[in-house]
């Protein structure tokens, strides 16, 4: 057995004998004498070898880095100038006494103090890449978050409960990814995009106080801060409302980021509607520590002669809205015109812009082609409205208000992060107020703008009914530097609302017996008011680690196509596999 962690060796331990096991990091001859740097998980030590001690000697001389060791020897200071501050173990080393080969190893496919390596490289070994120092202190930092939520919850009362991963179908937002049966032929489970209707259930069952770190699934593109199978915090409660839930929830982020970081996270974090974060700054997650905010010149726009201005402005889901960029002057023609292709994948079929080349001359001190179309007191009202001084960049959305809001609150945050804008550190926020519903322009229907089971903020099913497109929902979301952390809400607890809202979704009563029987039965026995919200555990890590992505806090990610470089998943199944499934599948279309 190992008496020490490598990185645990300090002058505590000066004159001990020490057990360490781990890889070589380097092995280094320096005129007779070798060095080995082991590795583990806690860190490295510097072992030494001399002549004096032939067998051990030998051995040292034939290691390669990846070896694994088991090295015995006494710990002493290193001698006067050797010392490395930048190592925990910098102080000390350990004069080998006796050197094992557990086991040999390849020559690695990358230097773990590489930080060039190709992605698709890092995930083929990942078993490699998990040993580099960075990925160890983010899997312990994983760790630590998972330990601290559960030490949190349970101190609050929360009861530990697990749902099941094969389930149903349900409508979440995103494709289920199915699970053939065996023995019901023709039929198909579901992993879970969430536990949302069985933690539901569990309220229903009294259990008052629910929590699960659990593995979800979602079949859908992905991204930076995307998986097709992540981890959440997922939580419910019974007889809180949301007011109550928000100040639990807020406890339990400040104890993480003050327990990991010493970080002082607000008390109480700010609050904003939903329909002021879109209008300043064009997004339901906006980033706080950004000081670029959109301004809304519809008004002063409807009138112009401008077609390109005047016609969102008057369209009533239309929205005209400047942002100011501060001496953005300074940007190049090139620059705007990378810009310009930027928000056009956002739906943008362009981007005007002013330059104030002198703010005190009026008119005279601004250059665009835009202003031969723009009366004076237009031009006048939106520097007015802008405060825009000299120097400055004012650039301007006009189309639906969708792509207007996706287009700028994009541009504002690439601005932000070109130019190194933000200011702070830390913005934590809650978004209240969401909508019920968000209508689908291409099948002219109501979705549910969170998930069908979010409750109104009226308790008249009839109302909901007839007003759907102003209803506003009991919804909630914590949003972090731009990020959503965490989602939840209010749920329905009566069944002549769930009824309601799933009718105008467009699911009839057959439906909806079919689809979400048990939930509607179990409403009818006697359901708590109960809310909840779930966390995405991956990107509380990733914000933690300061990483740039979601894979590099998780142990075994997929790429950017959902699949396995590792494992080679997904992969085909045989034949009689799939005839046990009673699967058959179908030929791919011949291509000419």
């Amino acid at each position: 057995m190992r008496s020490h962690y490598c990185g645990q060796l300090d002058t505590s331990l000066l004159d001990k004998e020490v057990e360490l096991y781990g890889w070589v990091h380097r092995r280094r001859d320096h005129g007779g004498v070798i060095f080995i740097d082991l590795r583990d998980r806690e860190g490295l030590a510097q072992i030494v070898f001399d002549p004096d001690r032939e067998e051990a000697f030998a051995i040292a001389d034939s290691v390669r880095n990846e070896f694994v060791l088991r090295i015995t020897g006494k710990v002493r200071n290193r001698p006067e100038g050797t010392i490395n501050p930048d190592m925990p173990t910098g102080e000390v080393e350990v004069l080998g006494h006796t050197i094992e080969i557990l086991n040999k190893a390849k020559t690695p496919p990358f230097q773990l103090d590489d930080e060039q390596v190709h992605d698709d490289i890092r995930q083929r070994y990942r078993y490699v890449d998990l040993r580099r120092p960075a990925m160890q202190k983010n899997m312990r930092l994983r760790s630590q978050v998972s330990r601290l939520m559960h030490n949190f919850l349970d101190d609050e009362g929360f009861l530990e409960i697990e749902t099941p991963m094969l389930t149903k179908a349900t409508p979440e937002g995103a494709r289920d990814y199915l699970v053939p049966s065996r023995t019901h032929q023709g039929e198909f489970f579901a992993l879970p995009q969430s536990p949302q209707l069985f933690k539901q259930l569990l309220m229903m069952s009294g259990m008052d106080r629910y929590y699960q770190i659990v593995r979800c699934f979602r079949d859908e593109d992905l991204r930076a801060d995307r998986q097709p199978e992540f981890t959440q915090l997922d939580i419910e409660t019974s007889f809180m409302n949301e007011e109550e839930l928000m100040t639990l929830m807020e406890a339990l982020m400040r104890n993480i980021f003050k327990e990991l970081k010493d970080i002082e996270l607000p008390s109480p974090f700010p609050r904003m509607s939903y329909a002021e974060a879109m209008q300043r700054f064009g997004s339901d997650r906006p980033d706080l520590r950004n000081p670029l905010e959109l301004v809304d010149v519809s008004d002063v726009m409807a009138g112009v002669e401008f077609k390109v201005f005047s016609g969102p402005a008057t369209m009533d889901d239309g929205r005209v809205a400047a942002l100011r960029l501060p001496q953005g002057n300074k940007l190049t023609r090139k620059e705007i015109d990378d810009l310009t292709t930027y928000v056009a994948q956002f739906g943008a079929k362009g981007l005007a812009y002013i330059k104030v080349n002198d703010a005190a001359t009026g008119r005279d001190g601004l250059q665009s082609p835009i202003l031969k179309f723009l009366p004076d007191d237009v031009v006048q009202t939106i520097m007015d409205r802008t405060a825009a001084e000299t120097g400055d960049l004012v650039f301007f959305g006009a189309d639906k208000t969708r792509v207007v809001n996706d287009a700028l609150g994009a541009l504002r945050e690439r601005l932000a992060n070109d130019l190194s804008l933000h200011e702070g550190e830390w913005a934590p926020l809650w978004v209240v107020d969401f909508p019920m519903f968000d209508y689908n322009e291409d099948e002219k229907r109501w979705d549910a703008l969170h998930h069908p089971f979010t409750a109104p903020q009226s308790d008249d099913a009839a109302e909901l009914e007839a007003n759907p497109r102003e209803s506003l929902s009991r919804a909630y979301d914590m949003v972090m530097n731009g990020m959503e952390l965490g989602g939840g809400s209010i749920r329905i607890h009566r069944p002549e609302m769930q009824m309601a809202a799933l009718k105008l979704l467009g699911i009839n009563e057959e439906e909806a017996k079919e689809k979400f029987g048990f939930l509607i039965d179990a409403l009818e026995y006697g359901c708590p008011p109960h809310g909840g919200i779930a966390f995405g555990l991956d990107r509380i890590v990733m914000m933690l680690a300061g990483a740039s992505s979601i894979r590099e806090v998780i142990a075994f990610p997929k790429t950017q196509s959902a699949s396995c470089l590792l494992t080679s998943a997904p992969s085909k199944a045989g034949s009689r596999q799939l005839k046990e499934l009673g699967i058959r599948l179908a030929k791919p279309p011949k291509t000419e």
